[in-house]
């Protein structure tokens, strides 16, 4: 089950990096003049590039949510990672441009980081039953921390907005693995009156806003430095949230843990690197003014 579970993830991580970067395509197309307001939205679910970027997403979404009924989140959650080196080619081929040596560090940083941490995670998880208590504390953490990111997305421009917002769909889909886990496990012990409504209800939102703020980040800079700044966050928060709080897995203390600490610093060491060294971060100079409308809907002038 292990490792189809882990087959799983990696299909449903290339499927991230190919309806990311249509997306973005998409997205950069409807909000060249304006912000991604709401005429912006209206256009972009007549966008072919976007609505094909959904349809690969959904396919993405799915093969996740078999791989996390299939294993603990601290074996499928940070596979997802995968997307990063796959969407940096993607985007580099489709705009021309060549990652530098320090860009390649950075890809390779975060894809070597998240790897560790999934190795030493995963030699320790088991399944469990994740308690009521415990999910509501994960849930009203991630909230807060989101609302903190969206605000400050609010205020920044260019490519510091995108990492933030970027980040916050990071942590918002990090809990989004840990609750589909808890769904589809509680599912398959207890059957559908067992599901928790908080986690069901807690689920929608947190994709729907984690959504919400990939499309904006999409809006303000390059599809790697979002996913990269998304799969490397959202791995994190689920295994961290797992570990500390639900009680994934056992006897991580010790080497392991300072393996688990070393393996996310490098990951989030190689995201800062991407986002000051990409070839589009490097070459603006000033944010465009549609970003700085990017909160707000289209001038009506």
């Amino acid at each position: 089950m292990t490792a189809l579970a882990i087959a799983f993830a990696v299909l449903g991580a290339l499927c991230s990096a190919i309806g990311a970067q249509l997306q973005h395509q998409g997205v950069r197309s409807e909000t060249k003049e304006t912000g991604l307001g709401l005429r912006a939205i209206g256009r972009l679910v007549h966008n072919r590039k976007w609505l094909l970027g959904v349809a690969v997403l959904t396919a993405c979404a799915i093969l996740q949510i078999l791989a996390l009924a299939l294993a603990p989140v601290t074996i499928v959650a940070p596979i997802v990672v995968l997307a990063l080196p796959a969407v940096a080619i993607l985007n580099a081929r489709a705009s021309g441009e060549r990652l530098d040596t320090a860009a390649v560090v950075a890809v390779i940083s975060s894809t070597l980081g998240v790897a560790v941490f999934v190795a030493l995670a995963s030699g320790h998880a088991s399944p469990v039953v994740f308690p009521a208590s415990d999910v509501l504390l994960a849930c009203q953490i991630i909230a807060a921390a989101v609302v903190v990111f969206g605000l400050v997305g609010a205020w920044r421009e260019g490519i510091v907005r995108c990492v933030t917002l970027a980040t916050g769909a990071g942590a918002a889909y990090g809990l989004v693995s840990v609750l589909v886990r808890d769904v589809t496990y509680t599912f398959q012990t207890d059957g559908f009156t067992g599901v928790s409504p908080l986690s069901a209800t807690a689920l929608v939102a947190a994709f729907a806003v984690g959504s919400w703020y990939i499309q904006l980040a999409y809006a303000s800079g390059p599809p790697d430095i979002v996913v990269g700044c998304q799969t490397v966050l959202s791995p994190l928060v689920a295994t961290a949230i797992a570990i500390g709080l639900l009680d994934e897995t056992a006897d991580a203390g010790g080497v392991t843990g300072l393996g688990l600490v070393g393996g996310a610093l490098v990951a989030v060491f190689g995201v800062i690197l991407l986002a000051r060294h990409h070839p589009e971060a490097t070459s603006r100079a000033t944010p465009h003014s549609a970003e700085r409308r990017l909160f707000r809907p289209a001038s009506r002038h």
